[in-house]
């Protein structure tokens, strides 16, 4: 997404979405003054990747379906994703998980919802960064930190998406080993061997073997 203000270059457009009319004029009032924005009308279709500005008091059921439609409205006009900013009262940790899973890349606490920190927040969001505030990163983090010890390690799954024994799998795949060699190595059997790499080819949608380390190679796991 490009973007300039003053110097002339395209401006990043933001579609605005409040829960009253209060709300939204209130951010149109901070935003409509800064160069480096060009706010859409509500209709107004928009050609390329935009930020949606959604606010909202708290993140519950009602604040994540709307989350939702502004994520899918740029799909539905051809535009990709849109990327969302948050500008909330206030959020509790099951919030900031569900505005994430939403395609929240940018949360703004209302009372610091200034136009030039709105600015700020926008920008990251057009260069496809992030902008959270440090102590909800550090709550985020905290719930990531949670689901990997209690969920997804008894489950010797990971957040990387490849689980130790399938790293290991695909090193010796790399490695040039067949099958009967890669189950030697590892104390596996075959078939296990055989289920690993249909898992992680299954799961991550890739073609073979061979896609399948070239994955894990790009991700940096082997």
């Amino acid at each position: 997404m490009r973007y300039q203000g003053e110097s002339g270059a395209e401006r990043i457009p933001v579609r605005l979405t409040a829960q009253d009319p209060v709300s939204r004029a209130g951010l149109a009032g901070q935003l409509r003054s800064c160069p480096e924005v060009r706010l859409l009308d509500d209709d107004e279709p928009c050609g390329t990747p935009y930020v949606a500005v959604v606010s909202a008091d708290r993140v519950g059921e009602r604040e994540t379906q709307t989350l939702r439609r502004a994520q899918r409205g740029a799909a539905d006009g051809g535009a990709g994703e849109a990327r969302i900013v948050l500008v909330v009262t206030e959020i509790d940790d099951a919030g900031l998980v569900a505005a994430v899973e939403c395609g929240v890349v940018g949360v703004v606490r209302r009372s610091e919802a200034s136009g030039e920190r709105l600015v700020q927040v926008i920008t990251a969001a057009a260069r496809g960064e992030g902008s959270v505030p440090a102590d909800l990163l550090g709550r985020l983090l905290d719930q990531v930190g949670r689901l990997q010890r209690q969920v997804l390690d008894p489950r010797g799954l990971a957040f990387t998406g490849l689980a130790p024994r399938e790293v290991d799998v695909l090193r010796l795949v790399a490695e040039g080993s067949d099958t009967a060699e890669i189950a030697r190595a590892l104390a596996f059997s075959e078939r296990t061997v055989k289920n690993i790499l249909h898992d992680v080819t299954t799961r991550l949608q890739l073609r073979n073997r061979s896609h399948a380390v070239a994955y894990a190679m790009r991700q940096g796991f082997i």
